[in-house]
This record gives C-alpha cells, structure tokens and sequence, in this order.
C-alpha cells in the first residue's frame, strides 16, 4: 500500500495521523506540489485529479481523503470505524458533514483566500464577511450539537472524523479566526491535539503555521 501526500496539505494531515496509530504497512510516498510532482504523468496516472492525497493497494486507487481514512480503519479493524451500523453511520455523517458544508464555508471561503495566493476571486470584503457567517453557522452546530457535553464529535471514542474534523478546523490557526465563542470546539480540537500523533502529523502545517503568522508581524 502507497501513500502519495504533502505534509502540510489539510487532507492528507489526517491519514497520517491515523497510520502514526496504527501498525500498516503503508509506504509514505512525498508529492512536492512546489515542483509540480502532483501534475507529473507518472502520478497523474495514479490519480488524474492531480491532487493529494491518491493511495494505492494493488490495482485499487482511491484519490479521496475520508474514503481512504475508511478504507484504511476498514482493512486495520480500526475502533476508530466502528461496525455497529448506527455507530458506523454517525462516523460518516460527521465525515460528510466536515468533508462538504464545513470545508466548503471554513477553508475554501474563509481561511484559503486569505492565505493562498490562488484565490484572488474571493479577496473582497463583501464575500469574505459572507463566508466568514457561514463558517461561524456550522461551528454553532459543531459546537452546539455534534459535540456538545461530549469529548468526540460522533460517538464516546474518538473516530476517523475526529482526526479529519480537527485538521479542517485548525485551519484557524493560519489566520486569526476567533474560535473563542466555541468552547466546545475549542476543547474537542484541545483533546485531538493531544494525541501523541497530533504534533508529528501535523509538523509541516505547524510550521506553515508559524511563517504565516511571522509574515503578518509589522516590521
């Protein structure tokens, strides 16, 4: 089994945390994005998306982030997915629920634009203050209902949409996105990233982190 991936890349962040927790025998294969490495023949043949992640076992492809997180939890017997069906279910909702409406309002309308040079379309009050409201909608839910008095965000043990919400919500950390009215967030994402494989998973995006913020520091 291979796993094509950049460090720091948001998707990819959580699979690595979910292989530093458990013993497969998967082979860690860098993309260097800078160089072009994802639009290349030889990895656009494993996925023509040219994108990161893309995993392979065998004649198998999966080029997307939460169903190679289910996938890998499937084949290690993962509790992380569990196979009750109403447990399992939950899982999926939250993975879905982070994967579409979440990402779509937190990173691609919020955090991205801000950060990423490739975003120009959105670079305007108006629609970063659009973004910026629905953002804060979803983190009400995540914060009101989907954890709520609880630890984790689908179930009482920590899940693959636990290490994939957390990745997408510590994008906050790339600018200066108020997590403060959210304590349970704040305290969900706490427990995550207290995991030992949190800091080393998560090192090359810490780093970007750190940078961001250093550049945005007056003279």
């Amino acid at each position: 089994m291979k796993l094509y991936y950049a460090a720091a890349s948001t998707v990819c962040r959580p699979i690595v945390q979910f292989l530093l927790e458990h013993d497969l025998p998967v082979e860690l294969v860098p993309v260097d994005m800078m160089k072009g490495e994802h639009k290349s023949p030889a990895f656009l043949a494993v996925n023509p998306n040219g994108a990161v992640p893309a995993f392979e076992d065998g004649d198998l492809r999966i080029p997307e982030s939460a169903a190679i997180l289910r996938y890998l939890a499937t084949v290690a017997g993962s509790p992380a997915y569990p196979t009750e069906p109403k447990a399992r279910a939950r899982v999926d909702a939250a993975l879905d629920w982070f994967n579409t409406g979440f990402y779509r309002d937190h990173g691609y309308g919020v955090i991205y634009p801000q950060v990423l040079p490739h975003f120009p379309a959105h670079k305007t009050a108006d629609l970063l203050a659009w973004h910026t409201d629905k953002a804060n909608a979803r983190l009400k839910v995540l914060n009101d209902h989907m954890i709520g008095d609880g630890t984790w965000v689908a179930g009482d043990q920590p899940t693959i949409a636990d290490f994939f919400g957390a990745a997408l919500v510590s994008l906050s950390e790339m600018t200066d996105f108020d997590l403060t009215p959210y304590p349970n967030v704040r305290r969900w994402l706490a427990a995550v990233q207290a995991r030992p494989s949190w800091a080393e998973a998560n090192g090359a995006f810490n780093g970007w982190c750190a940078l961001l913020k250093g550049a945005a520091q007056p003279a």
